[in-house]
């Protein structure tokens, strides 16, 4: 195949359909239908969980654990990247960890609580096969579109994220509410239909429902990891492979990418608009993502709902609110960037999130929960589209973006693993996420603060 050209219609649109292709991670394991099976494992009066040779809240367990993934990230991505620079071919990076990934999220099947072990190492490849790919799909962003071309469609990559995993969400919705209409049958006791009392039956038909949910659940995980693996062949056909530099590698290899971080450390030293915007995204990041991860688990326990049918169609419809409402705030957000610049529109996002903070400690109802999905998603797609591409205008001229974007993810990550650690502690020694959510208020307000010092020009 002739390698298509930068700036191409073709290889733009192929660039971002790795959105579409791994967006249904986020939103259905990491956001919604995950959530929802992890807390059905426990029964209502106990949440707790041993495992490690501790006994962990468990919100919390799954917090530390996600938190632990992302170090690891954190610290084999400027690796990997170094080793991807020195060989010159991403790509295969970027299809390892998809690989992972949706192998991950396919055994999350057999995920259960008496296997506990493994069952969270499927969910650390589902995890670490997610973020380790988008490393390389990130730093494929300077190669593939000109500086006027990256606010528009890195936003077409996420508003095609949000479309795509809504699709197959809906598809699974589908599955766990109505799981007899898939085949998804659990039968009952005939001893308990011929002799049980009316109360029996009820609560053996209801007993029978869950469980066929349950496996509507699992069957949705093995969907998820099809999807992304599948979806993202269009991706790795179209994009470029890098240019092969012939180079085997080596051990004195290895460590090039931590070399080539420190190099990038030196050279933003002397770009100060670069330095203090990095700086001022790992503050509202670590706060961003935090409740990015975390949301879903929040509203189970902490909203009220009449029963666990609303709970379950509650939480999943105030993640579709959230996707479906996103689409719209990624693209307001691209057009209000255009017209007031970068920063300025990131602050006036911060804003917004910093408030969010506040009227989530308070929240009580579904209805609450509703409202805050929405400004949720509003500011979600915009927060993640803008920081991406403002960093990449911001670049200097360079043909080393890996080792730029790699800076970028390392400071991501390690500002996720400090904002999980700090919230999975809160939540363990207080026993409660209200007050872990109203703690990130102060990450908003310190990055607001620090995107105010970004200079207008470099």
């Amino acid at each position: 195949m002739t390698q298509l050209q930068k700036g191409s219609k073709k290889l733009l649109n192929a660039w971002a359909f790795y959105d579409w292709a791994n967006s249904v991670y986020t939103l259905t394991i990491a956001s919604s239908i995950f959530p929802i099976f992890y807390s059905a494992l426990f029964m209502s009066e106990v949440k707790k969980v041993t495992a490690f040779g501790f006994e962990f809240k468990s919100t919390a367990l799954i917090t530390f654990v996600t938190a632990f993934t992302f170090l690891v990230v954190a610290f084999t991505s400027p690796i990997l990247s170094g080793i991807a620079d020195y060989v010159g071919n991403k790509k295969n990076f970027m299809k390892f960890f998809c690989y992972v990934g949706g192998i991950g999220c396919i055994g999350l099947y057999w995920f259960s609580l008496e296997y506990i072990h493994i069952s969270l190492l499927f969910y650390f490849m589902g995890l670490i096969g997610y973020w380790g790919s988008l490393v390389f799909y990130n730093s494929y962003l300077p190669d593939i579109a000109f500086p006027e071309q990256q606010d528009k469609v890195s936003a077409k990559g996420f508003s095609m994220g949000y479309i795509g995993s809504v699709l197959l969400l809906i598809f699974n919705l589908a599955m766990v509410m109505k799981p007899e209409f898939f085949g998804f049958n659990v039968d009952i006791s005939p001893d308990i239909l011929a002799n049980g009392t009316e109360n029996e039956i009820v609560m053996a038909t209801e007993a029978a429902s869950n469980a066929a949910s349950i496996n509507a659940m699992k069957v949705s995980f093995i969907t998820v990891g099809l999807w992304w693996i599948l979806f993202s062949q269009y991706t790795f056909y179209m994009l470029p492979k890098g240019v092969s530099s012939g180079h085997k590698v080596t051990k004195a290899v290895v460590f090039n990418g931590f070399r080539e971080l420190q190099a990038v450390w030196k050279e933003l030293t002397m770009n100060l608009r670069l330095k203090r915007y990095l700086i001022a995204f790992f503050v509202f990041s670590m706060a961003v993502q935090t409740i990015m991860l975390v949301a879903v688990y929040f509203g189970e326990e902490e909203i009220a709902w009449a029963d666990s049918d609303e709970k379950t169609m509650g939480l999943i419809t105030s993640i579709l609110i959230i996707q479906l409402v996103a689409v719209v705030g990624a693209i307001l957000t691209s057009k209000a960037s255009s017209r007031f610049g970068n920063i300025k529109t990131l602050i006036v996002v911060n804003i917004i999130w910093m408030s969010l903070c506040v009227y989530a400690y308070f929240m009580i109802t579904p209805n609450d929960f509703y409202l805050a999905a929405a400004f949720v998603g509003f500011v979600m797609g915009g927060i993640q589209s803008l920081a991406r591409s403002t960093y990449s205008k911001f670049l200097p001229e360079t043909k080393d973006t890996t080792s730029y974007f790699s800076f970028f993810d390392v400071a991501e990550k390690i500002g996720i693993v400090i904002g999980m650690v700090i919230f999975a502690t809160i939540d363990q020694v207080t026993g409660s996420m209200r007050n872990a959510i109203l703690f990130l208020f102060i990450f908003f307000l310190v990055g607001i603060a620090l995107l105010f010092r970004v200079p207008k020009h470099a």
